[in-house]
């Protein structure tokens, strides 16, 4: 073992996806194996399994992590060689980036709702990270945002559209009553969107591509593989980029930043948002504070306590946002 290897974080973490399509019986299958396999490799973290594929983030020793997605490629024996496009971004941390493991059956492992995007049978064009200065750099570039509002504010790419969602779910609608006038009006030669690790614009410029969009283009691997390749002093990116695991949100360097999360509303806070009077640790923050009742904080008060006094493991203290996966 090199110096190097011996001061890298132990943890290795994986996000991933593929669309393809999964039988029943290899779904439920993988719904099987894969808990039993995590346990016996000490691997924690989240899988999503639907008739249209897979997506997850996962963390553990690298001989586990290789484990889970070397049983994933198997079932390419299954008759199903789409598992080659097994998309994988790899980052390390000191400690575990989540505290179990969890196997579901979902009905798409990215939430859109529109049976119609679909990129197993169509999608934009895979744009790899070390081109992407030059694609939005380029005025006639619609550059958009894919992702959610509060995860926009935590990074972008300087110049990108935000649709300012709640959910991935409300793209199409934004699509329809914002997208199409503004394309109608500026007539951009091109869209290029981009999302955390690929998986959103993926399947936002398969819907595009359906609704009549010309020239949509996509981030391959997304963000994380952005900063992976493309050295920080040539970067388009500012901020840090927010994951759906315990350390909230990542720097150039693909380690832990500086956010934290509300653990009343799982919302990304920055150290100057903690520092505010309305920011009481485990009740409010400055994002939440109107939204919940006197007796909703009263309870989040009491598992604060509970939490401090070790009652409770941190996880019960924290509500995880609605689009799990990048």
């Amino acid at each position: 073992m090199t110096a190097a290897q011996a001061e890298s974080p132990p943890f290795l973490v994986a996000a991933f996806y593929a669309f393809t399509s999964l039988s029943p019986a290899a779904l439920e299958s993988l719904l099987t194996d894969l808990p039993e396999l995590a346990f016996c490799e000490q691997v924690v973290g989240s899988v999503l399994l639907a008739p249209e594929g897979v997506n997850g983030t996962i963390s553990g020793p690298d001989q586990g992590v290789t484990a889970i997605l070397e049983c994933l490629r198997s079932r390419i024996t299954l008759g199903d060689a789409h598992f080659e496009r097994l998309q994988v971004k790899r980052s390390r941390s000191n400690r575990q980036a989540f505290r179990r493991f969890k196997a579901r059956r979902k009905r798409e492992i990215v939430s859109l709702g529109q049976p119609c995007a679909d990129p197993r049978r169509n999608v934009g064009t895979y744009v790899d990270p070390r081109n992407w200065n030059e694609l939005v750099d380029d005025p006639d570039t619609l550059v958009i945002d894919t992702r959610n509002a509060y995860e926009v504010a935590v990074g972008s790419f300087v110049g990108s559209l935000d649709p300012a969602t709640v959910s991935f779910r409300d793209f199409p609608g934004w699509v329809e009553q914002h997208l199409r006038p503004l394309v109608e009006r500026t007539s951009p030669a091109r869209i290029a969107m981009f999302c955390t690790g690929g998986i959103r614009c993926e399947k936002a410029s398969s819907f595009l591509q359906q609704r009549g969009f010309p020239e949509v283009h996509h981030l391959q691997g997304g963000i994380l593989n952005y900063l992976e390749q493309v050295p920080e002093e040539q970067s388009r990116w500012e901020g840090e980029c927010f994951v759906f695991d315990q350390r909230v949100a990542l720097n150039h360097q693909l380690e832990p930043g500086q956010h934290s999360l509300c653990h009343a509303c799982g919302l990304p806070l920055t150290p100057e948002q903690r520092q505010l009077e309305s920011c009481i640790p485990g009740v409010q923050c400055l994002q939440c504070r109107d939204r919940f009742t006197d007796d909703d904080r009263a309870r989040f008060a009491m598992r604060q306590s509970q939490l401090r006094q070790g009652v409770l493991s941190h996880s019960s203290g924290w509500q995880s946002r609605p689009d799990t996966h990048g």
